[in-house]
């Protein structure tokens, strides 16, 4: 039951024909702890509408980093709620490199939980953003860009091949 509507909600908010509202909620979703991936709903959208190039990578790094925030504020306020030392003994590596790190806050399995221990280790919240952002930004523009310049033939082989 709950396998089918998972399936029929990813289907409805990947579906091209919805655009920049799909991306911007599966974006936001998917930054979030939830494991949700937003590249297929970015890249349908512009396969779809050469046009909206732009404004689907706006638009989804919007999401993503208000998604990423939604981490952020979630590490701060477990931090209120937990040990005061546990963060600063155990990620100390995060603390070092500091705000720059977030650029990291793209990659899958890691970005989100960076994006929360940034919020638990209360470092500053607006350069977080900022490098959230950014990287989430390179992303999408250079995940939709490989899947478009990549030929439609190439993905039909590797998919008879699977």
């Amino acid at each position: 039951m709950i396998e089918s509507t998972i399936y029929w909600l990813l289907g409805v908010l990947a579906a091209p024909e919805v655009g920049l509202t799909s991306v911007f909620v599966v974006s936001l979703v998917s930054a979030t702890l939830l494991p949700l991936g937003s590249e297929p709903a970015v890249f349908a959208v512009v396969k779809a509408n050469h046009d909206l190039f732009w404004p689907v990578m706006i638009v989804g790094t919007i999401g993503n980093t208000l998604g990423g925030m939604i981490d952020y504020w979630m590490g701060y306020c477990a931090k209120q709620a937990f040990a005061k030392e546990l963060g600063s003994r155990w990620f100390g590596w995060l603390q070092r490199f500091g705000a720059k790190t977030l650029l990291l806050g793209w990659m899958p399995g890691i970005g989100d939980p960076i994006c929360t221990l940034a919020g638990w280790l209360k470092m500053p919240f607006g350069p977080c953003v900022l490098y959230m952002a950014i990287g989430k930004f390179l992303r999408y523009i250079t995940m939709t860009m490989l899947l478009l310049d990549v030929p439609d033939g190439f993905w039909r082989q590797l998919a008879h091949w699977l």
